[in-house]
């Protein structure tokens, strides 16, 4: 058996998310597929975590073991052929027997696109959240970092526990190393790096961050939010999915 490492982009936005559900298409499912056809062999390629329903990625890492002689470089042509052009096979390398795309992973890189301007181009529409709304950019980008470092991140994940984007996690505990947000023309882009993230964590970071640019909170508030460990004591809203991307994961 050879153990194969997929790097993968795709528009999540017509996808329920990574991971296989019955009767709805998943990239997990689509990746699954293709392999089936080109191989013969029935496999469940592994993620290195699960993006949710309209989540996107730059770099999406899947492993999986393979019988077939196809050739790492014949497989990026074989797959491309089959999947749907939303789904893009990037890479397949062969990979140690050990590694793993999600147990093997380090540190991963989100980043999160809000369109600022009053129109919101229909080319985009797919990409990004559009908030024309006023906000102090200035207060968003100075609270980003007071969630840097290791914190406990249940404040800021989704109430169901066992759909926690690592698999087995037991504990909320989670290190942020980069959290910033910048201007880009008419985007404003937030960028988080972290040894890992809960379910919605990042969406609801935004839409916490979001308040602040609000005036409901201030950013003192993301300290008392984080020690509540409690996603109740965090009026942010889970902010969209299509401004989400999964931008690369390290090992």
């Amino acid at each position: 058996m050879r153990n194969f490492k997929f790097t993968l982009a795709y528009d999540g936005t017509d996808f329920h998310g990574w991971q296989v559900q019955p009767g709805r298409p998943t990239i997990q499912a689509a990746l699954a597929d293709a392999l089936r056809r080109i191989t013969g062999e029935i496999v469940l390629p592994q993620g290195s975590g699960r993006t949710d329903a309209g989540v996107h990625a730059l770099a999406q890492v899947a492993s999986c073991e393979l019988a077939s002689s196809i050739p790492a470089a014949n497989l990026v042509v074989a797959l491309n052929d089959i999947l749907p052009p939303a789904i893009r096979v990037m890479q397949v390398e062969e990979a140690p027997p050990e590694f793993h795309a999600r147990k093997s992973a380090r540190a991963k890189t989100y980043r999160y696109r809000i369109y600022r301007g009053d129109i919101c181009p229909p080319w985009l529409a797919r990409y990004v959240y559009h908030h024309p709304y006023p906000l102090d950019e200035n207060a968003i980008c100075a609270a980003a970092g007071g969630v840097i470092g290791e914190h406990d991140f249940t404040s800021f994940a989704a109430v169901d526990p066992e759909k926690r984007e690592e698999e087995g996690a037991r504990s909320n505990v989670r290190t942020i190393s980069v959290s910033q947000w910048q201007r880009a023309g008419e985007e404003l882009i937030y960028t988080v790096r972290g040894s890992g993230f809960l379910h919605h964590m990042v969406r609801n970071l935004v839409g916490t961050f979001l308040l602040v640019g609000k005036g409901s909170l201030q950013a003192g508030d993301l300290a008392r939010i984080l020690q509540a460990r409690n996603r109740s004591a965090n009026p942010g809203a889970t902010a969209p999915a299509s401004g989400l991307y999964l931008v690369s994961v390290e090992y």
